[in-house]
């Protein structure tokens, strides 16, 4: 199946267009809200301070996210869709209110954070009712590789609304976006029809499966790698005399990360045993940036290697599904992704911490080393599991 016949398969089935267009929507905070805080902050407070407040939304986003998917799971999906979106707008208000006070403005990015609606958890649980079983795994890969849209739209949302309005426009903005995107996806029938399965619940939902937990340390390892990069090539281009540069290099690793996604959806994923291979590729991507070349060659090396990330992602996400018990997928899903932001903030103040550019972009080939060998664990051990099935059925 080629790559236009599998996505055009997937747009196609009944609702998957608009459920996928609100989700990319909702999420765009994901990627404007920091940057907006960051405006904010330096305008009304300090330098310092905007640190303070992304790393809350940050942390608020990461704390909030599973327990909101379990919830999803527990009940229904726009229910806690809505509530999220207003417990979330109401913090980017917040922030937007508070003037010069500092612990107010962390408060309300936290509360923003606790609330971000848990839109691709909710999405990924809607693509086995929606879809053929052939065609989920392509369209995991394609919200995967739509997302690399997010991060581009979503400063350019933030940067329009500051230039309009000021930097309490951005807030603003983030909190519309999410809010309308929510909404697009909230009223769909796929969503109002969607309920969680019932099952025996336990405290740890899908943490107290064996191997979930080291698949995502494998995660943290890959988004570490990820986040780091961000930063090591603002700090690339400040040596090369043109802060500018880093918009354009980062949309150019956005940009193959898009085309690697595009591509694999015409490829078979499979599940845990690719994982050691997508990764180790991801991890190979990265090596060559540490030459750090001129800006054009730097801009294509970046272009190679987002290659492998929806591939890796697309892979992570169906282990997923595979290793969670009936009625904690959403929050399965939601774990990933906590997972990713956790080791992208903690790969962006490890690069940020290193002496040097090079020493920067280090840190994204050994980040994603450690994410290799975590989720090569799980590749064993399901090669493990397979082959003691296949012993006792003999």
């Amino acid at each position: 199946m080629s790559v236009d016949t599998s996505i055009r398969a997937v747009l196609r089935a009944p609702q998957v267009a608009r459920v996928l267009l609100g989700s990319q929507i909702g999420r765009l905070p994901t990627a404007s809200g920091p940057l907006a805080l960051l405006l904010f902050a330096r305008q009304s407070l300090s330098l310092a301070a905007a640190g303070l407040l992304v790393a809350a939304y940050t942390a608020g986003m990461a704390a909030g996210t599973p327990l909101l998917a379990r919830a999803v799971d527990r009940w229904r999906q726009p229910p806690v869709l809505w509530a999220a979106a207003a417990v979330s707008g109401l913090g980017f208000g917040a922030v937007a209110l508070t003037g010069g006070h500092l612990a107010g403005a962390i408060t309300g990015a936290a509360v923003a954070g606790f609330g971000t609606p848990p839109l691709e958890a909710c999405l990924r649980t809607l693509w086995p009712a929606l879809l053929p079983p052939a065609t989920v795994p392509t369209a995991y890969t394609l919200d995967i590789a739509l997302q690399e849209v997010i991060f581009v739209v979503g400063p350019l949302v933030t940067l329009l609304a500051v230039t309009v309005g000021g930097p309490t426009a951005g807030l603003l903005a983030a909190a519309v976006a999410q809010l309308a995107g929510t909404a697009l996806y909230a009223l769909s029938p796929a969503a109002r029809a969607w309920r969680g399965v019932a099952a025996v619940r336990h405290w740890a939902g899908p943490l107290r499966v064996p191997g979930f937990g080291v698949m995502l340390l494998g995660v943290v390892g890959v988004g570490a790698a990820v986040g780091s990069i961000a930063v090591a090539v603002t700090g690339y281009a400040e040596a090369a005399g043109d802060r500018r540069l880093s918009g354009w290099l980062l949309a150019a690793q956005a940009g193959g990360a898009l085309v690697g996604g595009l591509l694999w959806t015409r490829v078979r994923p499979g599940g845990p045993g690719r994982l050691p291979l997508l990764a180790a590729a991801l991890t190979a991507g990265f090596l060559p940036l540490l030459l750090a070349p001129a800006p054009a060659p730097m801009a294509a090396l970046l272009a190679v290697s987002g290659l492998a990330l929806p591939p890796v992602l697309t892979a992570v996400f169906l282990t997923a599904e595979r290793l969670a018990r009936p009625g904690t997928v959403a929050e399965a899903f939601a774990w990933v992704s906590t997972a990713f932001v956790v080791g992208s903030a903690a790969g962006s103040a490890l690069a940020g911490a290193s002496a040097g550019v090079r020493y920067g972009l280090l840190v994204a080939p050994v980040a994603a080393l450690l994410g290799t060998a975590a989720l090569g664990a799980i590749a064993l051990r399901d090669r493990t599991t397979a082959s003691l099935t296949a012993s006792r059925d003999a």
